[in-house]
């Protein structure tokens, strides 16, 4: 059995349901966690059809946060059902400022670009009502005003198109001492993605006296080489390795659920059975 401990449904930005992403993974023999951006709205369908097909499933959510104006991702996993209300709490400020963030930008599109787009059908027609940058490209390309979901965010979605200004975000410190303080596991996402190494090196120390339990060292966007660096500084830190496709669906195409792209993936279950080890002995 394999890993893949990073994946989005149709409650943020992918588009399989909880439950096709449990099977899925069960085609694949896979424990696997779902990280919704920002909400647990997904959950509840997921570890409940996770039960259903016999899947080990790990209830997560990824967080976006700003440190030192960097936006940084981190996983909260292994989120007891007790706390979804907490977590809904803590991204509600945050969410706003999201949704405001992308009113202005589909009325900027309408009166620049000339684009017969509606925030309100946005909203009715996405999980949750949460409207992300992907939703509102994936209308774009319905409507024939972009030819590739990647051409609306290199363009008009972009922030150095000018019309896209990016909301204010949770802080990644204070938002990993609260993933511990609720018993889950933090684990920074992806972060040769957002940082260089020198950065890394200096949030690692900071974020590690907040609580930060581990960091993807396998991702599907990382080289083989990046892979080996970031093992490399994860045990120099005394980090948890954890690992994942970033899965979206056909949202990006490119990513196969457990395996990446073009089978870059390959993460152990060891993976898992450490982050659960960690879970009971420190933070249960």
């Amino acid at each position: 059995m394999r890993g893949d401990l990073h994946t989005h449904s149709i409650f943020s930005d992918g588009s399989c349901t909880p439950t096709e992403i449990v099977k899925l993974a069960k085609q694949k023999n896979l424990v696997v966690a779902l990280t919704d951006h920002n909400t647990v709205s997904g959950l509840p369908e997921f570890m409940s059809s996770a039960e259903k097909y016999s899947v080990t499933a790990v209830s997560g959510v990824e967080f976006s946060t700003s440190w030192n104006n960097i936006d940084l991702h981190i996983l909260g996993l292994f989120i007891d059902r007790q706390h979804y209300d907490k977590v809904t709490a803590l991204v509600k400020q945050a969410d706003e400022l999201k949704r405001l963030s992308n009113i202005d930008l589909v009325e900027k599109l309408r009166k620049y670009e000339g684009f017969d787009i509606s925030y309100d059908e946005l909203e009715n027609n996405t999980p949750d009502k949460k409207v992300n940058r992907t939703h509102i490209a994936k209308e774009l390309l319905a409507k024939d005003y972009v030819q590739t979901m990647d051409e609306a965010f290199k363009t008009v979605l972009s922030t150095s198109y000018g019309l896209y200004v990016k909301p204010k975000r949770l802080d990644s410190l204070d938002t990993v001492k609260f993933i511990k303080s609720i018993g889950a596991v933090p684990v920074l996402a992806h972060p040769f993605l957002n940082l260089n190494s020198e950065q890394l090196e200096v949030f690692l120390p900071q974020a590690e006296e907040y609580g930060l339990a581990g960091m993807e060292t396998m991702h599907s966007k990382f080289s083989g080489e990046t892979m080996k660096l970031a093992k490399k500084i994860a045990e120099k830190y005394d980090l948890l390795e954890s690992g994942g496709s970033d899965f979206h669906g056909n949202a990006s195409s490119e990513i196969s659920i457990g395996t990446g792209i073009d089978n870059n993936l390959n993460i152990p279950y060891e993976v898992y059975e450490k982050l659960c080890e960690y879970r009971i002995n420190h933070l249960i």
